[in-house]
């Protein structure tokens, strides 16, 4: 009795029992499935199963199988798969795995064709392909902030990696829509930190631009700002010259911004599904520590490390008490919180849009620039430029399926 592989492919409407009906066949008769996949896109099933039998049997196999098909009223096909063709795909087994995640509020076929292109062209293969997000209305007025998101598995080895990072970087730019490229080790399974920068990331606005404008100083107080965030100069420079110019305003006004502060897209949706999941979440900011532990309170963030300004007779001095939080800072706060909770580097994700966020997204495991200045952007590995926070989660691999539990 020889050995004999054979795949059979089954496609039609869906309905409950279809796979149970075909592997009870197998099940009769000893074989051994080697691989087994199912899609089912729009009640369309198409079903995949590969399994191990003898000669002596195989004939029996594909009969039953042909006629539970027919009852089921579904097509299926038979393909035999020599020795060397299986041993070649187990080979494959040993080979780096990718997860290349793309999410817009719409995405294309255009897209997905150039992303699938430089996939080809660097020599890897497509294992399987899911969207994360919900169905998509038909009509885009239907659901203004809609999103679309397909995450795609892919297994062998660049030809070169970086090439592809800027290929996908720049197809991204010039298409409008995101693109992440991770690879699929046990780490990016099993992320444990997120460290969020605040004004502009977690709130749409620049906390001390808020200020200034009150203090009657914000177009200089903004220009400075737009210079540091652009990396034009030094950003502990450019914070000391900023918050003396806030000297004198009254310390009531910091409470009328934080009750009024913009909150981004998507960060009370984010926030509900890290914090269910049991993700530590921590504010890394260039900013305030007043606001910070607003939002703290409001989301149930974990750690908050900011500014603190000097306040006497409650007002603003102009000064600030310990040490500036810029870019070299966070990243040494990310690695401390991820040694307190015991939470391996390459665990830990960081979120952030100006130049004083890149160290701390260069340390983390995964390091994402949020509708980041140009500069970021071009350093960063991983971007979210089309949609709001809650793009973060679909790059962790959540389906909103999960998300709406």
């Amino acid at each position: 009795m020889d050995i004999e592989l054979i795949l059979i492919n089954i496609s039609g409407n869906d309905r409950p029992g279809v796979t149970s009906a075909l592997t009870e066949i197998l099940a009769k008769y000893d074989a051994q499935i080697l691989d087994i996949g199912q899609a089912d896109i729009h009640h369309y099933l198409s079903l995949g199963i590969l399994f191990k039998t003898t000669s002596d049997v195989s004939g029996d196999i594909m009969k039953d199988l042909l006629f539970k098909a027919y009852e089921l009223n579904v097509k299926i096909r038979f393909s035999p798969i020599s020795l060397d063709a299986y041993e070649e795909w187990v080979g494959m087994q040993g080979k780096d795995r990718w997860i290349i995640t793309i999410l817009g509020r719409r995405l294309t076929a255009r897209h997905i064709a150039l992303v699938t292109d430089e996939i080809a062209r660097q020599g890897l293969n497509i294992d399987g392909i899911q969207r994360l997000t919900g169905r998509m209305p038909l009509r885009e007025n239907e659901q203004p902030q809609s999103k679309s998101c397909v995450e795609f598995s892919v297994r062998g080895n660049p030809a070169d990696r970086s090439s592809m990072q800027d290929r996908f970087m720049k197809i991204a730019a010039a298409e409008e829509f995101d693109i992440s490229l991770q690879e699929d080790n046990v780490y990016r399974r099993c992320r444990r930190l997120v460290c969020f920068d605040m004004d502009s990331t977690l709130i749409e606005t620049e906390v001390i631009d808020e200020l200034a404008i009150r203090a009657g100083v914000g177009d200089q107080v903004k220009a400075i700002t737009e210079r540091a965030m652009r990396g034009e100069i030094d950003f502990c420079e450019s914070f000391r010259e900023r918050v003396a110019l806030l000297k004198g305003l009254d310390e009531s006004v910091m409470r009328e911004i934080a009750e009024n502060l913009p909150i981004t897209e998507g960060v009370g949706r984010m926030m509900e599904v890290l914090k269910r999941t049991g993700y530590k979440t921590a504010i890394l900011s260039g900013g305030f520590t007043y606001f910070g532990n607003y939002l703290k309170q409001k989301f149930g963030i974990d750690y908050v490390y900011a500014n603190e300004l000097e306040i006497v007779n409650g007002k603003l001095t102009g000064r600030y008490v310990g040490d500036i939080v810029d870019g070299k800072r966070k990243a040494e706060l990310l690695r401390i919180i991820a040694q307190v909770e015991n939470i391996n580097i390459a665990q830990t994700i960081a979120v952030g849009d100006g130049a004083n966020d890149l160290p701390m997204l260069a340390t983390a495991g995964l390091g994402i620039a949020f509708h980041a200045k140009p500069k970021v952007k071009q350093t960063a590995q991983q971007s979210i430029s089309t949609i709001g926070l809650d793009g973060v989660l679909y790059f962790l691999g959540f389906k909103d399926s999960f998300i709406s539990q």
